[in-house]
C-alpha cells in the first residue's frame, strides 16, 4: 500500500454541527476501505488460474488494481493491471502468458496518493539470489524513516508504495540464504503487515508479531495456498489449514512447509474491523463465522440501546447482518427500506456540495412502502465522517419517515488507523469532534447509540476486562496503538503527535 505524505494528528477541533464539514472521501462515499488483498499458490500446474479466482474472492478489499506474479522454473512472469480482476484476468491470452507452478497474486486499494501502475502489487526486483516478488497487505509505520535513511544511503525507488522498503531491505542484507535475509528485513519494520513472497524455489509468507493483518494457509492436492480470507480457499477449492500466527514466517519449498519465529513470542491482537466489516460475511477468523458475530454484534446493540420503533432497517449491505441480530433480539421486525443499486461506481467527486450531496441517491433509494409513516430504526456496522449517515436519515424523512433512529454496531471512531484501514485525520472523524449529542444532531436522527467496546468484545465471545482473555487491535475507538508509530512519534506507542511531512513524488 501507499504510505505518503503522513496526515498531522494534532488536537481535534471543536466545531458544531452545523459547520463541520468533512473532507470529502475520493470514492464519493463515507466508507472504511481495508488496504489490499493477497493470495499465493506454491506447486500447482493452474497457479495462475487459482490466483485469479482467490483475487476474484477476494475483490472487496481492493478495487483499484490486481497484479500477478508467476515463475516457471526458468522465468518470472508478470501483470499487473488497474481495475477489477475479472475486467483484466479472466482472458484466455493474459493467463497463458503467466507461466508456472508458482504464483503470487494481490489487490490493491490505496489510501492516499495517486493510484498509478509502478505502485501496483506484486513488486518485483532482481536480486543477487535470483528474482523476488511480494505481495503485501497492510501498512509499515516506519516506512518514511526507513525510506529516507535508504535515499540517503544510495536506494533508488521506483515506486511510492512502503512495499518497497521490504525488497530494499531484503537487497542490502548481508545474509547468506534469502529466508535469513527476509528475516533481516522484517526485523526492521514496524506496523501491521501480511506478506506473501515468491523467488525462484520457495514462497515466503509472513504476519506482523501481533498478527494485526491476516494471512491464512490452505492445500488443494499436494499445492500449498496463501491468502487473506477463507473466502478465497473456498472459491479454488482448497483445504484450510490454519492460519499464520502472529511473528510467524512460512517457507514453503518442494520439501514442503517449515515454519519460523524470528520474534519473541507475544499475545496476538488482530484487527477487530476484520469483524465489523472488511472479511467477507462468509469467511471464517480464528473459528468463529464472520456473519455470525456481525448477527451478534447487533443482538448486543439491541441489549444495549433499544427503541420504541416499528421496524429495523439495515444500511445496505454491511449494516445487514446486525440488522437481524438487533430484529431477533427486538422482536421489531425487520425490512429492507433502502435498495442499494449495485451497477454504481464511484459516486460523485465534485468539490460543490450541492452536487456530491447527490451522490447518496446513486446508491441508495428509499422503500417509501415501508418506511412511509413508520417509526424506524436505521442500523449501519460503523460511522466515519458521518456524512453517508446524514444523507441516509434526510432520505428516509423525504420518504415520509415519522422517526429515524440511528444504532451503529460498533463504537465510534475517535482515533486514526495507522496499519491499512483507510481512516482519515481526527478532524475529519465524527467522532473525535463531537460527543454523542453533537453527533445525533450533526446526522438529524431521533437518537443515536453505539455499541461499546465492552459490546464488541462480547460479540466476539470474549471478556475486554479478562487479562488473560484475547485481545484486538481496537485503537481506532480506544487509542490504544499495540506497535511504535515512528513516522507519526518518533519511538512512542499512544496517540500520534505532531509530524514534519516528507514530500515525495507522486
Amino acid at each position: 500500500m501507499e504510505h505518503l505524505d503522513p496526515e498531522a494528528d494534532g488536537q481535534a477541533v471543536k466545531v458544531s454541527p452545523e459547520t463541520f464539514d468533512p473532507g470529502f472521501s475520493r470514492y464519493g462515499d463515507d466508507r472504511l476501505r481495508e488496504e489490499c488483498g493477497v493470495f499465493g499458490v506454491f506447486g500447482h500446474k493452474d497457479a495462475a488460474t487459482l490466483t485469479t479466482l482467490g483475487l476474484h474472492a477476494l475483490q472487496h478489499r481492493g478495487q483499484e488494481a490486481a497484479g500477478i506474479v508467476t515463475y516457471d522454473g526458468r522465468h518470472f512472469h508478470q501483470d499487473r493491471r488497474m481495475g477489477l480482476v475479472g475486467d483484466n484476468f479472466n482472458k484466455v491470452d493474459v493467463l497463458s502468458r503467466l507461466k508456472g507452478r508458482m504464483a503470487v497474486g494481490h489487490n490493491r486499494y490505496s489510501t492516499t496518493g495517486n493510484t498509478i501502475l509502478r505502485n501496483v502489487q506484486p513488486l518485483f526486483a532482481d536480486l543477487n539470489t535470483g528474482g523476488f516478488a511480494i505481495a503485501h497487505n497492510g501498512n509499515l509505520t516506519n516506512a518514511i524513516a526507513v525510506r529516507r535513511e535508504l535515499i540517503k544511503s544510495g536506494a533508488i525507488c521506483q515506486s511510492t508504495s512502503d512495499t518497497e522498503v521490504i525488497l530494499h531491505l531484503v537487497a542490502r542484507s548481508t545474509k547468506g540464504r534469502i529466508v535469513d535475509r527476509f528475516i533481516d528485513a522484517i526485523r526492521q519494520i514496524e506496523g501491521g503487515y501480511a506478506l506473501v513472497g515468491l523467488t525462484n524455489d520457495m514462497m515466503i509468507a509472513a504476519r506482523d508479531p501481533v498478527g494485526i493483518r491476516p494471512l491464512i494457509i490452505g492445500r488443494i492436492g499436494s499445492a500449498y495456498v496463501l491468502a487473506s480470507e477463507t473466502c478465497a480457499l473456498d472459491m479454488v477449492g482448497a483445504e484450510f489449514l490454519r492460519e499464520v500466527e502472529n511473528g510467524e514466517v512460512i517457507v514453503i519449498t518442494d520439501e514442503g512447509l517449515q515454519s519460523h519465529r524470528p520474534f519473541p513470542r507475544r499475545p496476538a491482537q488482530p484487527c477487530i474491523f476484520e469483524y465489523i466489516y472488511f472479511a467477507r460475511p462468509d469467511s471464517i477468523i480464528s473459528g468463529k463465522s464472520v456473519y455470525d458475530i456481525r448477527k451478534q454484534m447487533g443482538i448486543e446493540l439491541a441489549r444495549e440501546s433499544p427503541a420504541e420503533v416499528d421496524v429495523v432497517v439495515p444500511i445496505p449491505d454491511s449494516g445487514v447482518p446486525a440488522a437481524i441480530g438487533y430484529s431477533q433480539q427486538s422482536g421489531v421486525p425487520f425490512e429492507l427500506g433502502i435498495i442499494r443499486n449495485h451497477y454504481v461506481g464511484r459516486t460523485f467527486i465534485e468539490p460543490e456540495q450541492r452536487i456530491r450531496a447527490l451522490g447518496v441517491k446513486l446508491k441508495h433509494s428509499a422503500n417509501r412502502g415501508v418506511i412511509r409513516g413508520k417509526r424506524l430504526i436505521l442500523i449501519d456496522d460503523s460511522v466515519v465522517r458521518g456524512t453517508t449517515s446524514k444523507k441516509i436519515v434526510e432520505l428516509m424523512y423525504e420518504a415520509g419517515a415519522a422517526e429515524v433512529h440511528m444504532r451503529i454496531a460498533s463504537p465510534p471512531i475517535t482515533h486514526p488507523d495507522y496499519y491499512g484501514i483507510d481512516t482519515p485525520r481526527s478532524e475529519d472523524l465524527l467522532a473525535a469532534n463531537f460527543d454523542l449529542e453533537g453527533m445525533r444532531a450533526f446526522m438529524g436522527a431521533t437518537t443515536l447509540a453505539f455499541l461499546s467496546v465492552d459490546g464488541i468484545y462480547r460479540a466476539v465471545g470474549h471478556d475486554r476486562r479478562d487479562p488473560f482473555a484475547p485481545q484486538f487491535t481496537d485503537h481506532c475507538f480506544t487509542g490504544h496503538y499495540p506497535t511504535l508509530l515512528v513516522d507519526q512519534n518518533g519511538d512512542q506507542k499512544g496517540p500520534p503527535q505532531q509530524l514534519s511531512l516528507l514530500a515525495e513524488v507522486v
